[in-house]
C-alpha cells in the first residue's frame, strides 16, 4: 500500500522521482523520502513527515543530485506516520532501500541484528530488511549475491528496492507478493510500483512476478528467478498522460464520476451486439466452462465486496444459479467448503488486492472447476494468476474512493449474468431486453450526472451531521452498503447501509432530527414495502432523503423529506444508476466538511497488505 518509484539514468534522477511519486500518491501519503547516489559516490537521502508536497519543499533547502536512486511514500503498517519511519530506510550509509508489504518475521530479525552490533532508529520492519542486506554485503560484496541471501530470511509480503554507495549505476528490485514493474528506456531504467509512475519517461514494462529479483543498470535489465536468469515478456503500454491529470477538475473524484458514461461504454463494447451478448464476450473457452456451473462463489474486498453482493441478486434471481459472496480475508482464515461444479469470481479494482489475491490462490489448490478474475488492470496478478479473465475497462483510478471501477464492476456482473444464464434459465427474448436496456445505460448514466448541483445543495444539510443512515431493499440494499461507504470514506461522517426492512429491528432507535436517513427506492416490486418504511422514520422525526423515479412515492408533502427524481430504468439495472447519486452526495458533503476528498486520511487505493 506504499508507492516505490527507482531510477538509473545519465541525467539527474531527483525531479523523475518526485514527479513518479506524485502519481503513486494514492497508495500512501503519511510520510515521503528520497534516497540517491551522488556525483560522489555518497548516499545523500532526504525525507519529510506528511505528502509529497512536504518532501518538495524539504529538497528545496537539500536539493538532491545524481544518477541513481530510489523514493517511497509510505502508508504506515509498522511505526506511526514520523520522519524517522519514513522510507528510504539506510544502513551504515552505504544502502538505501525502500520497501512495500510486511515482513512478518522482522522482531526476529531484529533480535539478530541487534545481537550483531547493529542499531535501529525507526519502528519499522523494514529497517531489519537494510541491516540484514548490510550484514550479507559484508559476508559477501555482491549486490545480487546479499540480495539472495536476505529474501531467503524473509517472510511475508513485500517489494524492495534497493541502491548502494559502492554501486552507484545500479538498482536492484524484488517481489514477493506485493506489485513492481521494471521500466525500460532509452540509457536509462526504472522501477516502479504502478506503471503510472512512469508514464512520461517510459511506455514498455517488465512485470516481476514473485520470487523474481532484477538487476537494473542504465544499458540492462536482467531478471532471475531461482537463481537463474530468465526472460519476462516486455509490455508496451500505449496511454495519455492526460489521463492522470485532474484537468479541469477539482479532484480525481470528481473527474472520474463524470467518466463513468464513458468508462460503461467502454466496458459494453465489442462485448455486446443489437440484441444478444457475444459469444465471445468472456472468451473463446469459456462456454463450455459456463454451461457446466451449477454454483457461484464471488470473493472481493471493500466496495468490490458491495458489487458481487449485488451480483449475488442478479444471478440467482435472472440467472437461476446458487451464488454466495464472502469477504476475501474472512474466506480464507476459515474453512470454506467447495460446491461441486463451482466457479470462483474475484474482483479487484487494482488485481493486486491481498486478500482476494490469497483468497484465489486457496480456491485453485481446493480445486474449484474454475476461476474467474474481473479487474481493471490488465497485466495485475488477479489477472495473472486466474484461469479465466475480464476487463472492467474503466481506465485509470486515482482517487481513493473507487467510483468508475465500481459501477464498470457492475456492468461486468451483470454481464457474465447472461452468459450463465443463457445455459439456464434465461430466455433469448429476456436477454434481448437487458441488451437494449444496456444499451441505453451510457445516456441515463449522463442524465443522472444532470442532478449534480440538485445534490450540491442538498449536501448542505448533512455539513454538521455526525451520523447518517442508508436504506435500500432487494439489490438496492448493497448500493445502500456502498453509499455509507462512500460518506464515511471521504467525509468522515459515520454512516451505516441497512436493509430497509431491517429498519425495526434496531436502526429505528437512532432516527431522529440529527440522524439523516436517505433511501434508494426505484419503482419497483418493492416500492411499496420501503414506503412504509419511509413512513416509519417521518413519524419518527427523522430527515429523508429519497431516490426515486416515482414522484408519487409519499403523498404528501413535508419540509423534512426530500425526493430527487431519479431517471426512469429497467429496475434491474437500477443497482448501477442509484449508485451514481450516491457518489455525488459524499463528494459535495466532503468539500463543504473540508476533507481531502482523493487522499483521505488512514486509507490507501491499493491494499496490498493484509
Amino acid at each position: 500500500m506504499c508507492g516505490i518509484v527507482g531510477a538509473v539514468a545519465e541525467r539527474n534522477v531527483e525531479r523523475i522521482l518526485i514527479d513518479g511519486l506524485k502519481r503513486l500518491e494514492y497508495r500512501g501519503y503519511d510520510s515521503a523520502g528520497i534516497a540517491i547516489v551522488d556525483n560522489q559516490s555518497d548516499l545523500k537521502r532526504v525525507r519529510a513527515k506528511g505528502k509529497v508536497k512536504e518532501l518538495e519543499k524539504a529538497l528545496t533547502q537539500s536539493a538532491l543530485h545524481g544518477n541513481t536512486g530510489i523514493a517511497h511514500t509510505r502508508w504506515a503498517t509498522h511505526g506511526i506516520p514520523a520522519e524517522c519511519n519514513a522510507h528510504p530506510l539506510m544502513s551504515s550509509n552505504e544502502f538505501a532501500l525502500v520497501h512495500n508489504g510486511i515482513i512478518e518475521n522482522h522482531d526476529i530479525l531484529r533480535q539478530k541484528l541487534i545481537a550483531e552490533g547493529y542499531t535501529f532508529s525507526s519502528e519499522t520492519d523494514t529497517e531489519t530488511v537494510v541491516h540484514l542486506f548490510h550484514s550479507h554485503y559484508q559476508k559477501n560484496p555482491n549486490l545480487l549475491a546479499a540480495t539472495r541471501a536476505t529474501v531467503a530470511e524473509l517472510e511475508g509480503a513485500y517489494a524492495l528496492g534497493i541502491i548502494s554507495r559502492h554501486t552507484p549505476n545500479e538498482l536492484i528490485a524484488v517481489r514477493q507478493g506485493s506489485p513492481l514493474v521494471v521500466g525500460r528506456g532509452i540509457k536509462e531504467n526504472f522501477i516502479a510500483s504502478d506503471p503510472i509512475a512512469l508514464f512520461p519517461v517510459s511506455n514498455q514494462f517488465y512485470y516481476l512476478e514473485d520470487n523474481d529479483i532484477a538487476h537494473v543498470t542504465l544499458d540492462a535489465v536482467k531478471i532471475y528467478a531461482d537463481g537463474n536468469l530468465i526472460e519476462r515478456q516486455l509490455h508496451t503500454l500505449e496511454v495519455n498522460c492526460d489521463v492522470v491529470e485532474r484537468g479541469e477538475h477539482r479532484h480525481f473524484m470528481s473527474k472520474e464520476i463524470d467518466e463513468q458514461p464513458q468508462a460503461i461504454a467502454s466496458c459494453l463494447e465489442n462485448r455486446i451486439g443489437k440484441s444478444s451478448l457475444l459469444q465471445t464476450a468472456f472468451g473463446l473457452n469459456t462456454q463450455d466452462i459456463f454451461s457446466k456451473v451449477k454454483h457461484i462463489q464471488l470473493v472481493a474486498c471493500g466496495t468490490s465486496y458491495h458489487a458481487a453482493q449485488v451480483a449475488r441478486y442478479w444471478i440467482e434471481g435472472l440467472a437461476g444459479i446458487p451464488a454466495t459472496v464472502e469477504v476475501a480475508s474472512e474466506f480464507r482464515y476459515r474453512s470454506p467448503v467447495m460446491q461441486p461444479h463451482s466457479l470462483f469470481v474475484c474482483l479487484s479494482q487494482s488485481g493486486e488486492t491481498a486478500d482476494t489475491l490469497a483468497a484465489l490462490r486457496l480456491a485453485k489448490k481446493m480445486g474449484y472447476m474454475s476461476s474467474l478474475a474481473i479487474c481493471n488492470v490488465p497485466e495485475s496478478s488477479l489477472v495473472r494468476e486466474a484461469d479465466l479473465n475480464f476487463m472492467t475497462r474503466a481506465g485509470i483510478e486515482i482517487g481513493v474512493a473507487s467510483t468508475k471501477a465500481f459501477t464498470t464492476q457492475l456492468v461486468s456482473l451483470f454481464m457474465l449474468m447472461i452468459s450463465l444464464g443463457r445455459h439456464h434459465h434465461l430466455s433469448a427474448e429476456t436477454e434481448k431486453f437487458f441488451i437494449s436496456e444496456l444499451h441505453q445505460l451510457p445516456k441515463i448514466i449522463e442524465s443522472t450526472l444532470k442532478l449534480n448541483s440538485l445534490i450540491a445543495n442538498l449536501a448542505n444539510h448533512f455539513a454538521e451531521k455526525k451520523h447518517a443512515l442508508f436504506l435500500g431493499r432487494g439489490s438496492l440494499y448493497p448500493i445502500a452498503l456502498e453509499g455509507a461507504l462512500k460518506l464515511k470514506e471521504i467525509s468522515y461522517i459515520h454512516a451505516e447501509g441497512y436493509p430497509a426492512g431491517e429498519l425495526k429491528h434496531g436502526p429505528l432507535a437512532l432516527v431522529d432530527k440529527n440522524m439523516p436517513v436517505i433511501a434508494i427506492a426505484p419503482k419497483d416490486d418493492l416500492i411499496d414495502k420501503i414506503k412504509s418504511n419511509l413512513h416509519e422514520v417521518r413519524a419518527r422525526g427523522g430527515e429523508l432523503f429519497i431516490f426515486t423515479d416515482d414522484a408519487n412515492l409519499l403523498d404528501e408533502s413535508s419540509p423534512t423529506t426530500h425526493v430527487i427524481e431519479m431517471p426512469s430504468i429497467a429496475p434491474v439495472l437500477a443497482p448501477i444508476i442509484y449508485t451514481v447519486p450516491l457518489q455525488l452526495l459524499a463528494y459535495h458533503v466532503a468539500i463543504l466538511k473540508g476533507t481531502d476528498v482523493d487522499q483521505p486520511r488512514n486509507l490507501a487505493k491499493s491494499v496490498t497488505v493484509e
